[in-house]
């Protein structure tokens, strides 16, 4: 990648790890489906913008709009909806973290659902290694006991799953423009959440501080419509493989922006499982063997 590629994917990596800090900030006014319909609405005016103003025109058929709407539950209307649930109960750090483990899901479902994403002995290695992070991470405490911190932290870990779903379903999309995918897959989401949070959480009535509307707008351009925008922009230029190191490094921002302004603090198993998280999607990526074998050979 050139430098400007790095330099975008740090700033995709801020911007995605700030969506658990931004969450945070608004659940202090604004309860879950009416924060995460917020979040839907301005990301979906934002990119229709972005579309319309490249000359590109939405489709029309019902079959498309179907595939939108699908690819939004999966990829928007779930995972946003359980990681703003659980970050009620969690630090934005440790949400992170848990969300982090998304490859590791994708690996084990691509291998059962597609043909051509097989495990190999380094996947398999990856995954496993990313699980005895998560294990590390909350423990057996979900088991024994079904307390909100403990259900916070299987929201999000079910979040990472549907993501990884996401990316299986995603594959269709590769003959469409992917603005044109995003736009219409968060359009179709947020008119679909719309009449659920009006009828559960009565939406009209909350009056959100300006903070939590800075975070709402913070959610929807920058962490939603603006990084879709990056994302495409380094899958275009740099490819999957190295888009992928972004997971890396969404931990690590989410992380810094909790503990600067949220005072978070993180046990140091947190840490520890967060190193064997990595670890493993370095090995699904293949770089810690790259790693490996290039030490070794000087």
């Amino acid at each position: 990648m050139q430098t400007t590629e790095w330099l975008l994917l740090l700033l995709l990596s801020f911007l995605w790890g700030g969506s658990f800090f931004f969450n945070k900030i608004a659940l202090q006014d604004l309860p879950p489906l009416t924060l995460v319909l917020g979040r839907l609405s301005c990301a979906a005016i934002g990119l229709l913008l972005y579309v319309y103003s490249r000359g590109e025109q939405m489709p029309c058929n019902f079959r498309q709009w179907r595939n939108f709407w699908v690819m939004g539950l999966l990829n928007n209307l779930l995972p946003f909806c359980l990681i703003v649930w659980g970050q009620q109960h969690i630090d934005s750090g440790l949400a992170a973290i848990l969300n982090a483990t998304t490859p590791l899901f994708t690996v084990v479902l691509a291998h059962f659902l597609t043909r051509d994403e097989r495990l190999t002995l380094n996947r398999l290695l990856g995954v496993l290694l990313g699980f005895a992070g998560v294990v590390t991470l909350i423990g057996a405490e979900p088991l024994q006991r079904q307390d909100f911190r403990s259900l916070g932290q299987i929201a999000v870990l079910g979040a990472a799953f549907s993501y990884a779903c996401a990316g299986i379903y995603g594959r269709r999309f590769k003959a469409i423009s992917a603005p044109v995918a995003a736009a219409g897959m968060l359009t179709s989401t947020a008119c679909t959440l719309l009449p659920i949070a009006l009828v559960v959480e009565h939406s009209w009535e909350f009056r959100p501080q300006i903070g939590a509307w800075g975070a709402l707008l913070g959610l929807g351009f920058l962490c939603t419509a603006l990084a879709y925008c990056i994302y495409f922009h380094i899958l275009a230029v740099a490819g999957t493989t190295n888009l992928m190191l972004v997971t890396f490094l969404i931990p690590i921002s989410a992380l810094l922006l909790g503990s600067l302004f949220l005072h978070e603090r993180l046990a140091n198993t947190a840490f520890v499982g967060m190193g064997l998280i990595l670890l493993g999607l370095a090995a699904i990526d293949g770089r810690l063997f790259a790693f490996t074998r290039s030490t070794s050979s000087k």
